[in-house]
């Protein structure tokens, strides 16, 4: 009797574990089909994002003397400067965030892609825009850094490692950061003096960059404090700072499969989820800059060339002498979610 009860626990036993296990594993598949159609949805809203985010008047400054007239939820509109005719100008993009808008409201659409990253999207986070016009505000904050002021930088770190640790169940995650320079079309590592080569023909690789491994956003922003100290910076007559170096924070991150053992896919070389939050900044207009000492040198049609794609944000962008372009086309050639935030300055 007491051996046959024995064989009934043991039949029990099995049958519930079996019941658990396969509840488990119908479980993951949900998980992962939900992600599938998470990241679906950030497809449908396409894989390039364009935010403009007006700066509010400093103290002392005019609110008459602002170019902006209207601004609805996708358009802007705004008078030209006299010297380009007067007239309106109206331009769409994703979403325009005014001057009252705060750091959390700007970094609400771009939040989603946080999550895509862990499911092995790339994400291509970058502030473009005039000298004063919020860049740095929008991406790290201020100086004196709070909660409430943290920008797009802290905050996708702080949920990154926090989405991680809510999967840890499911995924591993390993999470290492680079922090590079690009300036006077030379790529540095910002964490050690030397320089970065190219040592493949299809995409730029970073194989001699520090790779430092990360377990918190503390531990990122200590070595952003690193980096920010041997910045290159050259200064001009207009603005001391107008010639600052490009920056590049690389967040790599892979991912662990606890059921399958599946590493989730990555780059051929490094098998990892690559995201980039990066601040490009670049030159102002120089009708009215003298050249700093690095530029100078260059010959009078390297100058005139250089003029012209200051003058032209579009041949800005490209970036086709320097290195930046095949770096940016990494960034964007494989399942891209690409967010362009483009602060604005009030004044005309």
């Amino acid at each position: 009797m007491l051996k046959e009860f024995r064989l009934i626990l043991v039949i029990v036993a099995g049958l519930y574990i079996h019941g658990l296990a396969y509840a488990a594993s119908g479980y993951h598949k949900v998980l992962e089909e939900n992600h599938k159609l998470y990241n679906q949805v950030q497809d449908l809203k396409g894989s390039i994002r364009v935010y403009c985010r007006v700066r509010p008047f400093l103290g002392g400054q005019s609110k008459y003397l602002s170019t902006v007239e209207h601004i609805e939820e996708g358009t802007i509109t705004i008078t030209a400067p006299s010297k380009y005719r007067k007239g309106h100008r109206s331009f769409n993009l994703n979403k325009v965030f005014g001057p009252s808008a705060t750091q959390a409201e700007v970094f609400s659409d771009t939040q989603p892609l946080i999550r895509s990253i862990l499911d092995a999207y790339n994400v291509c986070i970058f502030a473009y825009g005039q000298i004063g016009s919020g860049k740095t505000y929008t991406i790290n904050g201020p100086m004196d850094l709070t909660e409430q002021n943290q920008g797009v930088n802290y905050r996708a770190l702080d949920d990154l490692f926090l989405l991680a640790e809510q999967r840890k169940n499911t995924v591993s995650y390993d999470v290492s950061v680079q922090l590079i320079e690009i300036y006077s079309e030379q790529v540095r590592d910002l964490l050690i003096t030397d320089e970065i080569r190219n040592s493949s023909q299809t995409r730029l690789n970073v194989p001699d960059a520090s790779l430092v491994r990360v377990t918190s956003t503390s531990d990122v922003i200590d070595l952003m404090n690193l980096g920010q100290k041997n910045r290159a910076v050259g200064a001009t007559t207009l603005n001391e700072h107008s010639s600052r170096s490009h920056s590049c924070l690389m967040v790599y991150v892979q991912g662990r499969d606890l059921t399958s053992g599946t590493i989730l896919r990555g780059f051929p070389e490094l098998d990892a989820v690559r995201e980039t939050i990066s601040t490009l900044k670049f030159f102002k207009r120089v009708a009215t800059v003298e050249l700093g000492a690095t530029w100078v040198n260059k010959n009078s049609a390297d100058v005139k060339e250089l003029k012209e794609q200051i003058a032209n944000l579009k041949a800005a962008l490209a970036m086709k002498e320097g290195q930046i372009e095949p770096m940016q086309q990494q960034k964007v050639s494989s399942n891209p979610c690409s967010t362009v935030s483009s602060p604005y300055h009030p004044r005309p």
